[in-house]
């Protein structure tokens, strides 16, 4: 363990004020508030894990795990009862490169392994270079399908983005890394 840093399956209350740090520091893109909303009720129902990485009581880092197909676009292969999608890796940007989110990663896969999911699932847009480097060292190499996405518009004068994303998956049977 990092001196100081915790990881733990996040509560409401944390995520209240994990919510709100991000809308703070987006406060020209109404999205993140769209996303808390969603966030949120989908803790409630059960069909998702939060995880964060605390560190001195701080968040810096979160992971979602996603139970339910209701809650993933075009969820063929990426959720099932034996499967969960990974999304919402973020670590604040001062922590990053110093092993926090590697550490909240392994807590993440081990709790899931742990209450029976056999596979992980996981989105990365072909230009995120870093992140494929990342999760293919994490062991998501096996190829699923390549799909669009779309996220809410910033502001009511744009339209929603839509991007390309190739899913990958891991198989929880073999080591954890």
């Amino acid at each position: 363990m990092i001196d100081g840093y915790i990881c733990k399956i996040a509560t409401i209350e944390e995520m209240e004020q994990n919510w709100n740090y991000l809308i703070k520091i987006h406060p020209d893109n109404n999205a993140w508030k769209i996303y808390k909303d969603e966030a949120i009720k989908n803790m409630q129902n059960g069909n998702t894990i939060v995880y964060y990485g605390i560190l001195n009581g701080e968040i810096i880092s979160e992971a979602t795990a996603m139970l339910s197909n209701l809650d993933v676009k075009d969820s063929t292969g990426l959720v099932d009862e034996t499967t969960v999608y990974l999304s919402a890796f973020r670590t604040r940007k001062e922590y990053q490169g110093k092993g926090y989110f590697s550490k909240l990663y392994k807590f993440v896969e081990t709790d899931l392994k742990n209450k029976g999911y056999t596979k992980l699932t996981i989105g990365v847009e072909p230009n995120e270079v870093k992140n494929i480097m990342i999760y293919f060292k994490y062991g998501f190499t096996n190829y699923i399908k390549s799909a669009y996405e779309s996220e809410p518009a910033s502001n009511e004068n744009e339209e929603p983005i839509e991007y390309l994303v190739n899913y990958y998956a891991k198989d929880l049977k073999e080591r954890v890394n």
